[in-house]
């Protein structure tokens, strides 16, 4: 019996924790039914590693913004830049961008900044916006909402692990929810409870790879291939036979991230 195929929408293969091991990581995630990786630079200068590790790899698509925790240490992107990125047939998304008021709320005026940099990107190239949110709920919601009734764009909140409004918020505008390891931990039923309200064509499924391993890894450094176990969780939260749920986010990951269908 063959394993059902999902997709890992959101790891980070070019970090340090990786080194040296990447063709072996992407084995695994194979074996696991992970058929393709997207690879999030979170810092402009380093897009042309990220782009060699896709170039390199044909199950691997990459991403690329500025993080909202280094907004503030990196050179401000410009939407030309980041246009010009999508020309190459394997750059799937624009981000990840967002707001991170939980560590780094002293330079959040330069994190809204270049959101919008950002927003006006993927409106541009029409790719899907990646949105990393945390402690900043009301100013998320508030400028997802406000920038889209300036005009469209897709967006998937990744590693969703806000609050219920927040969530709302996002689904109203047309947007994606997506279920890291955060999502399979015992403490999360709230999340869960969240994630159960939406509606599952909504959903996609991630590693954020290194971190937040979902159990049975969990404190263990995480990879590709495990977003399979957050998958599985996700299938009982939607009270679903797994290969049904795997292949409803396959589904939704080909609708919003078109580019790596």
């Amino acid at each position: 019996m063959s394993t059902p195929e999902i997709t890992d929408s959101h790891c980070h293969l070019d970090f340090p924790d990786f080194d040296g091991e990447l063709p072996d990581v992407i084995a695994r995630a194979h074996a696991a039914g992970v058929t393709r990786m997207v690879t999030i630079c979170t810092r402009l200068r380093q897009e042309p590693q990220v782009r060699a590790i896709a170039d390199a790899h044909p199950s691997v698509f990459y991403a690329a913004g500025t993080h909202p925790m280094s907004a503030a240490e990196e050179p401000l992107a410009t939407v030309d830049e980041l246009v010009a990125l999508a020309d190459h047939p394997k750059f799937v998304g624009i981000g990840e961008t967002g707001l991170d008021y939980h560590y780094t709320q002293d330079s959040m005026d330069i994190q809204k900044e270049s959101l919008l940099i950002h927003i006006e990107a993927a409106r541009q190239t029409k790719l899907p916006l990646i949105i990393h949110a945390r402690g900043a709920d009301d100013d998320m919601a508030q400028i997802l909402a406000d920038e889209h009734a300036k005009g469209a764009y897709t967006c998937v909140m990744h590693c969703f692990s806000s609050s219920k409004e927040l969530g709302q918020a996002a689904l109203d505008l047309g947007f994606y929810l997506s279920m890291s390891g955060i999502a399979a931990f015992p403490k999360s039923q709230d999340l869960r409870d969240i994630f159960a309200a939406a509606p599952l064509d909504r959903i996609l499924v991630e590693t954020d790879s290194p971190y937040l391993a979902p159990p049975p890894y969990r404190g263990k450094r995480n990879e590709p291939g495990y977003s399979a176990y957050t998958a599985r969780v996700g299938a009982e939260v939607f009270g679903l036979e797994y290969a049904e749920f795997a292949a409803q986010t396959q589904a939704n990951f080909e609708r919003l991230f078109w580019k790596a269908a």
